[in-house]
């Protein structure tokens, strides 16, 4: 029941800087603990479930249209646009810009939960090239450093 209100609590304030320590404290268990809790349960950090809630969100926002790349980073949480792009590029495999463009040209129709399903962003392992050509789901890399302030 903790890690949930956790989890949702990410969910909620996902557009915030959110602390492990501060959500460990919330949850009166350290910082470590629960980043091990977290991702024994969930299968990845709570600063890798927190990346990807802004990454999904920032693809929502890019699909929609009608803000920039720079306003989807600060709107999702970002406070750097070149480390949103970054990590952007990392999970979905291409920058933003380029992934708000093909979404412009993609037919439209298609219901949100097929929408974020086939859009859902996975990281890659380090040295596999971004885009994933196997197709394998992997797991989120784990966060260096406990403690710091999720941006």
């Amino acid at each position: 029941m903790r890690l949930r209100r956790v989890r949702d609590r990410i969910d909620r304030e996902y557009r915030e800087p959110l602390d492990v320590e501060a959500l460990a404290r919330g949850e009166a268990m350290s910082a470590g603990h629960l980043s091990r809790l977290f991702k024994c349960a969930y299968g990845e950090s709570p600063y890798s479930y927190l990346m990807t809630r802004r990454i999904e969100r920032a693809m929502s926002l890019l699909r929609r249209g009608g803000l920039s790349v720079t306003e989807v980073c600060f709107e999702v949480g970002g406070s750097s646009l070149g480390t949103f792009s970054t990590r952007f590029s990392e999970l979905v495999g291409m920058p933003p810009s380029e992934y708000r463009d093909r979404a412009g040209r993609d037919p439209d129709g298609l219901p949100t939960c097929v929408v974020r399903h086939a859009t859902r962003p996975l990281r890659k392992p380090p040295g596999e090239p971004a885009g994933n050509p196997a197709g394998n789901p992997v797991r989120n890399q784990e966060a260096p450093g406990s403690g710091r302030v999720l941006r």
